[in-house]
């Protein structure tokens, strides 16, 4: 369905481990702005609510006071100053999350145009387990890919081998 490089092989892993993890009729908070996954997830039946674009780590309000049944956040933690606020904020009791893992090779990203495409946190799995578990989250399931680049040198190799993206499952405690 979606094969390919990225992001087309990142949004397959995402939707096949939604998919085996939160039925498709699910109300989903999905954190960020509308984005091409969310209409994926969208046009794979579940009913998706975006937050607006408003800064998480000052403004909880969409999260603490949605009906979601999962909140979902593909790539957002690595970008709030507090991702455990946001954590502990909210009601849901499933959340599917992923994150681009650090790789000891290349330092963290950061866009030199967009002042909000930047990484302040790139996590190994342990510290996101950590982070996860200390906000109350039990996971009950993970899974780990790498991210391979079609370019010439050292650290396009090490990226077929070297996982970059984690994703988790996890459930209120």
């Amino acid at each position: 369905m979606y094969e390919g490089s990225y992001p087309h092989k990142r949004y397959q892993k995402t939707l096949e481990f939604l998919q085996t993890h939160v039925p498709g009729s699910t109300s989903v908070l999905d954190l960020g702005v509308e984005n091409p996954f969310s209409k994926i997830m969208e046009s794979s039946g579940y009913h998706v609510e975006n937050t607006q674009g408003e800064d998480l780590d000052d403004d909880l309000s969409a999260i603490v006071n949605s009906p979601a049944e999962v909140v979902t956040a593909f790539e957002i933690f690595e970008h709030l100053l507090s991702p455990y606020t946001v954590l502990k904020s909210i009601k849901a009791k499933k959340l599917v999350a992923s994150v681009p893992l650090k790789l000891w090779f290349a330092p963290a990203y950061r866009s030199k145009t967009d002042v909000w495409d930047r990484h302040y946190h790139e996590f190994e799995d342990w510290q996101f387990d950590w982070l996860l578990e200390k906000a109350g989250w039990k996971i009950m399931a993970r899974e780990k890919w790498s991210n391979p680049i079609k370019k010439l040198g050292i650290r396009p190799i090490l990226r077929r081998f070297t996982p970059r993206y984690y994703i988790v499952y996890a459930e209120r405690i």
